[in-house]
């Protein structure tokens, strides 16, 4: 406003507040705060509204969402593994998992287990769905990954995999301290993958 002034007035008893121009002299703008037309009954109520004026002190996070969110007696990472299979190849791909995944599974020297392996039948077609766990977090995840590359026969695995695909595709992720942790079932069983939008704000402050 570099024409006028605001001038900031008390109308009344009732806590209302109206805001008004008028002609600052010189051209310049100023802001005038009238503090003895407030009275003492209604101060508690204005003080409030000139807080909200103001910036917010808020608390600073001690630690990234997904780990405050995150269950804190575990310290498992899971990896979600999806893979788009060539129609025609589907069946071969499958029997080569067979083969190789429970090796893994079973293997002392990898702290990681095949928590499930599926296909699907709904939504992307082709299509093969493999969760991993890590018993160690990152530090195992980056352990298995390490001697999984020095090994000769994961490696001819990936060769001949990667021929039957059309695309794949990783995500890492942590358990909810509010959901339970997956255990094996008798199967044959299927599933229903679902993803949800969060609004973290509403986990951290409710």
């Amino acid at each position: 406003m570099a024409a006028g002034a605001l001038l900031l007035l008390r109308q009344g008893s009732g806590g209302r507040l109206r805001l008004s121009a008028f002609p600052a002299q010189g051209g310049r703008s100023r802001l005038f705060f009238l503090r003895g037309l407030v009275s003492s009954n209604s101060r508690s109520a204005e003080d409030s509204w000139l807080k909200s004026l103001f910036v917010r002190k808020v608390d600073p996070r001690k630690d990234a969402h997904s780990n405050l969110l995150a269950k804190r007696e575990t310290s498992s990472l899971y990896k979600i593994q999806f893979h788009n299979v060539k129609p025609e190849c589907l069946e071969s791909y499958n029997k080569l998992c067979q083969e190789v995944l429970p090796k893994i599974h079973e293997g002392k020297e990898y702290p990681c287990t095949l928590v499930g392996t599926w296909n699907t039948w709904y939504g992307e077609q082709d299509q093969a769905v493999h969760l991993w766990r890590y018993e160690g977090g990152y530090p195992a995840l980056t352990e298995v990954m390490s001697k999984l590359r020095h090994d000769k026969g994961f490696v001819e695995f990936r060769k001949e995999r990667g021929n039957m695909l059309l695309s794949r595709k990783n995500q890492l992720l942590l358990e909810f301290s509010f959901w339970n942790e997956p255990v094996p079932r008798t199967g044959p069983n299927i599933y229903e993958l679902r993803s949800y939008q969060l609004r973290v704000s509403l986990f951290m402050y409710s």
